[in-house]
């Protein structure tokens, strides 16, 4: 998927390009956790992988705009746990990074959630649904 296929952000500033987004977003007073590298299992604590706290911008039914503080590699497929303000539990999804691009002092990343096993894939789709009706 490339840049003109999918696209974060809004039309109050030309510098962060064309809103290419099919699914309405919302705001949300969230974060994402992903997971740059695993942790090898049975080794010692300072192969313990490598996560990624980024405060995200906006959601959708299919993707996130986050806040990171370092870029991320297009094309990454990446797991993610995010947590949303007021929902009990966090979702674990898996991401690909669709796009990256500086902002001040961090970056703006664009992920589009991915249908994949084991994940909270249709629970992420039920709560935008929810939040979305004012639920």
């Amino acid at each position: 998927m490339s840049n003109t296929d999918y696209g974060f952000g809004t039309s109050e500033s030309a510098s962060e390009g064309p809103d290419n987004r099919a699914d309405y977003r919302l705001t949300a007073t969230a974060r994402a956790t992903l997971e740059l590298e695993s942790e090898v299992p049975g080794k010692a604590l300072k192969n313990r992988g490598r996560d990624l706290v980024c405060r995200i911008r906006d959601i959708s039914a299919r993707g996130m705009c986050l806040f990171s503080p370092e870029p991320l590699s297009l094309g990454a497929l990446l797991p993610a746990t995010v947590v949303l303000g007021d929902h009990p539990t966090p979702f674990v999804l898996m991401v690909e990074v669709v796009w990256c691009r500086p902002n001040r002092s961090e970056f703006l990343v664009g992920v589009q959630i991915m249908e994949s096993d084991g994940t909270g894939y249709v629970e992420w789709l039920d709560a935008v649904a929810s939040a979305m009706e004012g639920e």
